[in-house]
């Protein structure tokens, strides 16, 4: 999963730096990043209120 997370954190940087921050694609990009990231942190919760 982190992986993942940062290969799209990557893809965002050099679409912000082509495209501008407020571009379509690049806003479209974060809310992308947003859910991976989102995901990881509740998988990571769950775990850890399990181990508990």
């Amino acid at each position: 999963m982190l992986t993942i997370i940062e290969r799209k954190r990557k893809e965002l940087i050099d679409i912000v730096q082509k495209n501008g921050i407020n571009s379509n694609i690049s806003i479209k990009f974060s809310q992308e990043l947003d859910v991976l990231l989102t995901e990881y942190i509740k998988n990571n919760k769950m775990k850890l209120n399990s181990n508990r």
